[in-house]
Order: C-alpha cells, then sequence, then structure tokens
C-alpha cells in the first residue's frame, strides 16, 4: 500500500517535497539529500508527520 509523504528539510524545518512511499517495505522515516531551494544547497531530507 503507498502512502502520500511530506519531506522535511532538516536545517531550515520547512516541507518542500511530497513523494510516496510503500508501507509494507519502509516501515521507518524516510530520509533523502534533497536540494533545498530555501538554503540554496542539498541538505537532508525527512519524512515529516
Amino acid at each position: 500500500m503507498r502512502v502520500n509523504i511530506l519531506l522535511a528539510c532538516t536545517e531550515c524545518k520547512r516541507r518542500n517535497y511530497a513523494t510516496s512511499k510503500n508501507k509494507k517495505n519502509t516501515t521507518g522515516r524516510l530520509e533523502v539529500k534533497k536540494y533545498c531551494p530555501f538554503d540554496r544547497k542539498h541538505t537532508l531530507h525527512r519524512e515529516s508527520k
């Protein structure tokens, strides 16, 4: 079952990206390095509630 999630930047705490994940395969929180337009650099983005 795929669910929609929001990815929030760990530095500026803004929710920049929306994506989906498979809940069965990925039970923990998703962490991806993505570009933050507010910080203007690549930062770690975590799944937010």
